[in-house]
């Protein structure tokens, strides 16, 4: 019979030495934002200043995409297989030119409030009141900038017809057609 006391007593000791080791180096992992303070604007990577610039989607209307408001972007490269009329292609042309220039004015309007943050923190001159104020004023840019792109897909839908928006959804591979389920039934508004 082999005595199991001096092997347990080994791997005991073994798994000591691995905890202690991963305490010592605990705190001398880097950073995940290691590099970033490098960046024009500390708090946003270039993609995202160009996007915001840009008036890119970026995601910001997402709750409305996956509820069955289609895009103006992705309606209009789809515009052939969803049989838009003339008309409708017009009127979705027109809803994604307004956004997009209104996006743009919100995005450096953004981008501008984030640099005088980052500026004032670079210059450790930081007071709670200025942070605050900024702060309240980019959440304010955010929401604004959300709102402009979740409204285009809001117009988008008064535009097509349910069945339309039900073949946006099947090519986008959004729901049942797609192997998922839609978690809403929505019903649009034709135009």
């Amino acid at each position: 019979m082999i005595n199991k006391t001096p092997l347990a007593a080994f791997v005991f000791a073994g798994l000591l030495l691995v905890g202690c080791s991963s305490e010592q180096n605990a705190g001398t992992e880097a950073s995940p934002y290691a590099g970033q303070e490098n960046r024009e604007i500390a708090a946003l990577s270039a993609e995202e200043v160009n996007g915001y610039l840009e008036g890119r989607g970026m995601g910001l209307a997402k709750v409305a995409e996956l509820n069955r408001y289609p895009g103006p972007k992705h309606v209009l490269d789809l515009s052939q297989e969803l049989g838009l009329s003339e008309r409708q292609r017009q009127q979705i042309v027109e809803a994604s030119e307004k956004m997009k220039s209104r996006a743009q004015d919100l995005g450096r309007q953004l981008t501008e409030k984030e640099r005088r943050l980052d500026r004032l923190f670079a210059s450790e001159s930081a007071s709670k009141r200025e942070v605050e104020v900024l702060l309240q004023e980019i959440g304010e840019a955010k929401a604004q900038l959300r709102f402009a792109h979740v409204q285009a897909h809001m117009e988008v839908k008064q535009v097509l017809t349910p069945e339309q928006v039900s073949r946006y959804d099947e090519l986008r591979g959004y729901g049942e057609a797609s192997g998922g389920s839609h978690k809403h039934q929505h019903h649009g508004h034709g135009a």
